[in-house]
């Protein structure tokens, strides 16, 4: 972003926080950003009450499959799980490309794991995902939300496979892979998407990660990143959560949340479906994960993420193994992975 575009967005955000917050305006202090390209200040007001300012910039071009419409905007769908009882941010105000929103503070999940306790962290994640019932009863009123007209569908299985067998094949191998490698993988994700589209549908937060979910002051959880809300099976969820790249979470806690929250979902799947399908979807929401580290270090030059690779590459190895016998086509992905999971 150019100098005199940030400024422009800087004067932006005061000018809405002026009007929104109906106070001079202390402070603007630029955020840092995730691995996409959006933009984000804190804005403290004179008295000390404190917003976010979301902006909206270009999407980058490999964040979403061809054809796909882009992400919609944060509003309805804050405003229905707000209306739903569920911990998101308040909205202050709004202007075109920004939203001012309420602040939840600095402190994710992913940041108090880093110094807590593996039990403290361990009973955040359990309230974390005490939430997904609630979310995944949350049903269209109307208000014109897209995430249900939104689908994780064969395109986002496509799209997946294709970015993985450019970026993260090749690591996996420790070579180019062949054309027939590469083939047995798009396989694979297109047999893990005909599965996922035989399943429930449920709204689906989409990146329910522990960067996502933020610790307030009360020490409650609060819930970010909501525009790409769209239906997928009830599973997909806690695969980014409890196969989290930024957590590292023993399998018997995996095991022991997994038997704890399903029976308490929306018509809860039977004990086998859940578990084949989170093994399944840990494949392609993780394969899609570690190929978008390595995307973003070589094309961007954004190196923050590898350093989560390596986790994220053991927990694909490790899944592929478990999910092996579901289907030939799955025990030819876990061959392909077989070194990641060896790590």
């Amino acid at each position: 972003m150019t100098a005199a575009a940030e400024i422009s967005d800087s004067q932006r955000v005061l000018e809405l926080a002026r009007a929104a917050l109906a106070e001079p305006i202390a402070e603007l202090t630029p955020l840092e950003s995730g691995i996409g390209l959006r933009r984000f200040y804190r804005v403290r007001a004179a008295s000390g009450r404190s917003a976010i300012a979301r902006i909206e910039s270009e999407e980058d071009p490999v964040g979403r499959p061809p054809g796909i419409p882009p992400e919609p905007p944060l509003e309805p769908i804050r405003a229905l799980l707000e209306r739903a009882g569920l911990p998101v941010p308040a909205c202050y105000g709004r202007a075109p490309g920004i939203e001012l929103l309420e602040d939840f503070g600095d402190e994710s999940l992913y940041a108090r794991s880093q110094r807590a306790p593996a039990l403290e962290t361990h009973a955040l994640v359990g309230r974390a995902l005490d939430l997904l019932p609630r979310l995944q009863r949350v049903a269209d009123d109307g208000s014109g939300v897209e995430a249900f007209a939104r689908q994780l569908d064969a395109p986002y299985f496509a799209y997946k496979a294709e970015l993985f067998a450019r970026y993260s094949l090749p690591d996996a191998l420790g070579r180019a892979p062949s054309a027939a490698e590469a083939a047995a993988l798009r396989d694979a994700f297109a047999w893990i998407g005909a599965e996922a589209a035989r399943a429930p549908q449920r709204l689906s937060q989409r990146d329910f990660q522990s960067q996502n979910l933020l610790l307030r002051a009360d020490g409650s959880l609060g819930l970010i990143d909501l525009q790409g809300a769209f239906l997928a099976p009830p599973e997909y969820d806690f695969v980014c959560l409890l196969r989290d790249s930024y957590l590292e979470l023993p399998e018997p806690f995996v095991d022991a949340e997994l038997a704890r929250v399903r029976p308490a979902l929306p018509a809860a799947p039977d004990a086998a479906s859940f578990r084949a399908r989170f093994e399944l979807l840990t494949l392609t929401r993780k394969g899609k994960d570690h190929a978008r580290f390595l995307y973003a270090a070589r094309a961007r030059g954004d190196t923050r993420y590898l350093a989560f690779a390596p986790r994220t590459a053991r927990v694909l190895g490790r899944a592929a193994l478990r999910a092996a016998g579901l289907d030939a086509r799955i025990a030819r992905l876990a061959a392909l992975l077989a070194r990641w999971a060896e790590g």
